[in-house]
């Protein structure tokens, strides 16, 4: 793992980190092995003075006039973010949201592993999807002990939300990704983001309403 030269890490950067890592990984699909900091800030958004900063806290990366190795700054970034490793997970929610997460191929592709699902719904209990058995919630703490999962993901309508965290909290899972449109309540150290459609379809109609 690279060494941090900074204990921690504004949001904001982990967030820029992320997009880099994709843009890095496009370059690489297209046959770039070298780039700069300015294609990989205008591809990402930001400026490059952006980009130097941020990768900064990694200590030093790429040489000066030719620009970064880019399949090593992607080791360096997943390394240092703690992304270059399986992540296991349990998703609560089963409908059809729940499922168009289980069919998306790139979770498992970047190391974050959906290992068990869970619904309340007695009718979809016993259910197979994506060679997973759809369990009851009650069985949430013996599979998290049994599989070490460390992540719980949230698909559930927004009224069931808060009964789906507090089945995750109270299975030991400290981290939590919510996609129902609703605000959970977790008691602190328990680190939790939002997936919020409507956040941005609000921004994305504000803005363009606007637009000259």
């Amino acid at each position: 793992m690279v060494n941090l030269k900074a204990k921690h890490i504004p949001r904001a950067t982990i967030s820029r980190l992320a997009t880099y890592v994709q843009v890095l990984e496009t370059f690489a699909r297209d046959g770039v092995e070298v780039v700069s900091s300015h294609p990989l800030a205008l591809a990402s958004g930001v400026n490059a003075s952006q980009v130097r900063k941020d990768l900064a806290y990694f200590g030093e990366f790429g040489i000066r006039g030719v620009g970064y190795n880019i399949l090593s700054l992607i080791k360096a970034i997943t390394s240092s973010l703690d992304v270059d490793r399986e992540w296991r997970m349990a998703l609560i929610g089963v409908g059809n949201l729940g499922k168009a997460l289980l069919n998306h191929n790139d979770f498992r592709a970047r190391g974050f592993n959906i290992t068990a699902i869970f619904d309340c719904d007695p009718f979809k209990i016993g259910e197979i999807v994506q060679g997973l058995e759809v369990r009851c919630t009650s069985e949430l703490p013996d599979m998290v002990a049994k599989l070490g999962i460390e992540i719980g993901i949230i698909t559930t309508p927004p009224e069931r939300a808060q009964r789906a965290a507090d089945h995750l909290l109270g299975a030991g899972i400290m981290s939590i990704l919510n996609f129902a449109p609703a605000r959970i309540q977790a008691p602190a150290g328990v680190n939790v983001e939002y997936v919020d459609f409507f956040n941005h379809l609000y921004i994305l109609a504000f803005k363009h309403t606007r637009q000259d």
